[in-house]
């Protein structure tokens, strides 16, 4: 089985969101979907349900987003 970086996702309620997204990028979360499918032995997951698992991947393991909020957050703990 691929390692991918997503697990297998939630099965909750969908939101519809609008976003454009350039066509190679689309490509690319549709194949995506077909190699996390194929490894959990499920249908293909949709492109626009990729999106949110994935940001928020992103950003729990940004270290510069992380280093930087702390700093924000103790910065505005400070000023009380």
């Amino acid at each position: 089985m691929t390692k991918l970086k997503l697990s297998p996702l939630a099965d909750d309620k969908p939101v519809k969101i609008t976003v454009e997204l350039p066509a190679a990028l689309h490509g690319d979360l549709t194949a995506y979907g077909r190699l996390l499918g194929e490894g959990t032995g499920r249908d293909p997951v949709e492109p626009g349900r990729l999106i949110v698992p994935m940001l928020e991947k992103f950003i729990a393991t940004d270290r510069g987003f992380a280093s930087a909020r702390r700093a924000s957050s103790s910065a505005s703990h400070d000023r009380r």
